[in-house]
């Protein structure tokens, strides 16, 4: 018996869609499931390529070992918090004591009191504070970013930590492998050169021996100083410009001092770990907290090491808790069904709610995917504000007076089921007013949509932002 070649074809396509089906099924929610069969099915060699790729988030059983280690170096930090209780168990307000126990124990990492922050959101002004503490650093100046480009930004950054290194303050510089990719081609030998240890986060394998997936990426922007000054936010080290020149990025960062710095520390320390094995367990590195404020902070660092989707639970949690006004804003939203539900039931407890995203999109598949939800939201009461002047990067979230949450991750199913992020959830009207305050610059300079001139889309815009969703629970 002869078979053709497109017999056989047929037949080796027909295996892998029946061989991936049960692979496809296995640990995966009901929407990740159907969006990895559609493209299997439609084009089974292509879909199957792409699986290979980017169709897992799982580590590697050596990255997971690495991390419960980490987590068990890291139990000095905990009997310095015990020791301290007025800083472990800070007053704050009563109605907030559930949110706090779930932050608890998705991230395990307690509320912290005595902490101060400085909110900041012009990039260059985040960049002089920045160079002006690493300049009077004394013992060792830690930096984790997604993006480091070697640019003016990056150059003066680096020459700040050269400096530093030259007249003997430890700098490490953990990146992530593909957001900065570039460094890495000259920048990076520069550091190496002066003593600057130089890390890249997460290396790109293409034998997968290292990571199970290419596109898991190390999103988190953390720079700790001395263990006592730490920069947290959604600001890369990076010229604002970046990517697209008419589509200039806003940031938003915290500077923080206080106690919840060994916490910042901690999740360096982690992350530095599992990446090259080296601890950083030393008194120095965690040095006795120090109360400079009234603030209470807890940190919750999030990723495929984690158990659940903490970062997601998070934020469902807090709008089921919203009693009044909830405004969120980020560059990407592409949500789940869960959050989809919690921002309906918040607006049916008549809670309003704000959303904020950028007009123009820098990434095409993801900016049409969150589009393609701006008619279901509107239909459900939510308010959408098309921010119009260049990448509204910020990715923040405030709840009635009580509770301000900032950090890396956007509200898309990036950041809630892929990459490693790292969030801040701030306690207190002084500070929720300090976060809503910005939030309502930013609606000043936007556009409120509405339904019908939503609807007044050209019809072939509609079907593309409808694909994209289609992806929605894989991008």
């Amino acid at each position: 018996m002869t078979w053709s070649w497109s017999t056989l074809l047929i037949l080796f396509e027909w295996g892998i869609r029946l061989v991936m089906m049960p692979v496809v099924l296995r640990r995966r929610t009901t929407a990740q499931a159907m969006a990895w069969l559609l493209i299997i099915f439609f084009e089974p060699l292509l879909g199957l390529g792409l699986f290979l790729l980017v169709g897992t988030n799982r580590l590697p059983r050596r990255r997971i070992a690495q991390h419960a280690q980490a987590t068990r170096v890291l139990d000095m930090i905990h009997r310095l918090q015990r020791s301290k209780p007025h800083v472990m168990r800070p007053k704050v307000d009563p109605e907030q004591a559930g949110l706090i126990a779930l932050t608890e124990n998705l991230g395990d990492l307690a509320i912290l009191g005595g902490n101060d922050f400085e909110m900041m959101t012009d990039t260059d002004v985040v960049i002089d504070r920045l160079v002006a503490d690493i300049a009077s650093a004394k013992q060792h100046v830690h930096i984790l970013m997604y993006i480091f480009h070697d640019d003016r930004v990056g150059r003066r950054v680096a020459a700040a930590l050269i400096a530093a290194q030259q007249r003997g303050v430890a700098c490490r510089v953990l990146a992530d492998a593909v957001g900065a990719k570039p460094m890495f081609v000259e920048l990076a030998a520069l550091m190496s050169e002066a003593g600057v240890r130089v890390q890249p986060a997460l290396p790109v394998s293409y034998i997968r021996r290292r990571l199970a997936r290419m596109d898991l990426r190390n999103h988190r922007k953390l720079i700790v100083i001395d263990g006592a000054i730490c920069y947290v936010g959604s600001q890369n080290i990076v010229e604002p410009e970046y990517g697209r020149g008419n589509l200039a990025w806003h940031d938003l960062m915290l500077r923080v001092t206080g106690p919840v710095s060994l916490q910042l520390q901690s999740v360096f320390v982690e992350d530095w770990f599992s990446e090259t094995s080296e601890r950083l367990d030393a008194d120095a590195y965690f040095p006795e907290p120090r109360v400079t404020g009234k603030v209470a902070i807890q940190t919750l660092p999030s990723g495929p090491t984690y158990p659940t989707q903490n970062y997601q639970r998070l934020i469902v949690a807090a709008l089921y808790a919203a009693k009044r006004h909830v405004i969120i804003t980020t560059p990407y939203f592409v949500p789940d069904e869960a959050l989809l539900q919690a921002l309906e039931v918040a607006v049916l407890r008549e809670v309003v709610v704000d959303i904020i995203v950028p007009r123009q999109a820098d990434q095409v598949l993801a900016g049409a995917a969150g589009r393609a939800y701006y008619a279901r939201l509107m239909e459900m009461g939510v308010r959408l504000h098309l921010h119009q002047e260049g990448l509204l990067h910020a990715k923040t979230m405030s709840v009635d007076d009580a509770i301000a949450l900032v950090g890396s991750g956007n509200f898309d199913m990036r950041s809630f089921y892929l990459n490693f992020e790292l969030n801040m959830v701030l306690y207190g009207p002084e500070v929720a007013a300090q976060l809503r305050y910005q939030q309502n610059q930013y609606i000043a300079k936007s556009h409120l949509l509405t339904q019908r001139e939503w609807g007044d889309r050209p019809a072939y815009r509609r079907l593309f932002d409808d694909c994209a969703r289609l992806l929605s629970p894989l991008l």
